[in-house]
């Protein structure tokens, strides 16, 4: 499954996939910075954010919600 996700923070995030078996996905992700990934369906995406001393999670989204359907649909949404 193809999907993207934007940081729309003015802070660091680190995102990470790990409810997957056998596969593991973290990103650094920069302020305003959108990025396009592949999951398994059933995968979560966590978002840990750099505004405090260390980083938190501060959210969860299922990547389904996330999804794209092509890569010119996310080219669209950079525009």
């Amino acid at each position: 499954m193809l999907c993207s996700y934007v940081n729309q923070t003015p802070f660091l995030e680190i995102i990470r996939i790990s409810n997957i078996q056998n596969w593991y996905f973290e990103k650094v992700v920069f302020q305003q910075q959108r990025i396009l990934f592949e999951c398994h369906t059933q995968a979560v995406l966590e978002i840990y954010s750099s505004e405090f001393s260390t980083a938190l999670l501060v959210d969860k989204i299922a990547c389904e919600l996330l999804q794209v359907d092509t890569t010119e649909e996310y080219l669209d949404q950079t525009v």
